[in-house]
């Protein structure tokens, strides 16, 4: 396959870390978002609409509302000042459910119709794991502020054997080490690089359950979806960004829906890691794209060094190219 442009790039940035950003640099205006600085620059702040969200504790308390946050660790400062927590405490959102369901998590964007669920951390646990094979089971995403959580574990996998590990819950340690603050990515990457026949130890923060929420554990709703798969009953949503304001957009279209479906899948398969707005970006950024190298150019440029492999982005190319024909 070509991608030679993209190579030239790539070299000077072997020795660079990974960034944390995973947004499109530039604005979005109101409506269709922008990719690249494109689109109309965002109204003043005086003509914003003024959105205001209704969240609870997941695991039970009163009703709280919630309003002016631009980006996830603002959110999660909202709800943390709404009930009186420390930002910290936090675990993740899900939408519309109390219950640990990683098809609703929250992502980058709320219907405005939307309830947001947090979930805070509850009982920490240590646990000693044999890695047997050379891949775990895990699929890893984390919060947009610093804690990574398990959003699948696979049937019959190394980790589906050991019964306290959860989905839905914060990777704090590994073999000691405070990973609080890596991104998912990073998380997954050290997961797969550790040593096949030998023991590690994890410690865990499950997120705080109510009594009636105790059932058996979820492998994460592999090859489940809610309804039908949109976000909220709303006619629109408020995606949030990591550089630039909120912006409200119309719902994703279907042809939308099926790429980050297939972009999201792509990620796991290759990263070990799930991620819808990053999934979304990716597609937002091949949109308009005339082929393979001018798509993954133009991924260096709007997510840094990601450091994707070319087949990666050769797939996820042909599963854009694909959702647009509809042949998916």
């Amino acid at each position: 396959m070509p991608l030679g442009l993209r190579k030239k790039k790539n070299k000077s940035r072997e020795s660079s870390n990974l960034v944390e950003n995973e947004e499109v640099s530039g604005h979005a205006g109101v409506g269709k978002s922008a990719v690249n600085g494109g689109g109309l620059p965002p109204p003043p702040a005086s003509l914003r609409p003024k959105l205001v969200f209704h969240t609870q504790l997941a695991h039970g308390s009163p009703t709280g509302r919630i309003e002016g946050f631009t980006n996830v660790k603002e959110l999660y400062g909202k709800i943390a000042e709404a009930f009186n927590l420390s930002q910290d405490e936090i675990l993740f959102c899900t939408l519309n459910t109390h219950k640990i369901d990683m098809e609703k998590l929250l992502g980058g964007q709320i219907g405005l119709e939307d309830f947001i669920f947090a979930h805070i951390k509850g009982i920490k646990k240590e646990v000693e794991v044999y890695k047997s094979e050379e891949a775990l089971g895990l699929t890893i995403t984390d919060n947009g502020a610093g804690y990574a959580f398990i959003k699948r574990i696979k049937e019959g996998s190394v980790v589906d054997g050991v019964k306290v590990i959860c989905v839905g819950d914060h990777i704090e340690c590994i073999n000691g080490k405070n990973i609080v603050g890596m991104r998912h990515y990073e998380v997954a990457r050290m997961l797969k690089e550790l040593p096949k026949d030998q023991s590690f130890t994890l410690k865990l923060v499950e997120p705080m359950k109510a009594f009636e929420m105790l059932e058996p554990r979820s492998r994460g709703g592999a090859g489940k979806t809610s309804g039908d798969g949109k976000i909220g009953t709303g006619r629109e949503t408020l995606r949030l960004r990591s550089k630039g304001p909120a912006t409200v957009e119309e719902m994703p279209t279907e042809f939308e829906e099926k790429a980050v479906k297939r972009v999201d899948d792509l990620l796991e398969s290759y990263m070990g890691i799930r991620d819808t707005e990053l999934a979304a970006t990716m597609v937002e950024v091949g949109r308009d794209k005339k082929n393979p190298d001018e798509f993954a150019m133009a991924l260096d440029e709007a997510l840094g060094d990601f450091a994707f492999p070319d087949e990666f982005v050769f797939d996820v190319w042909g599963a854009i190219g694909d959702a647009k024909q509809g042949r998916f």
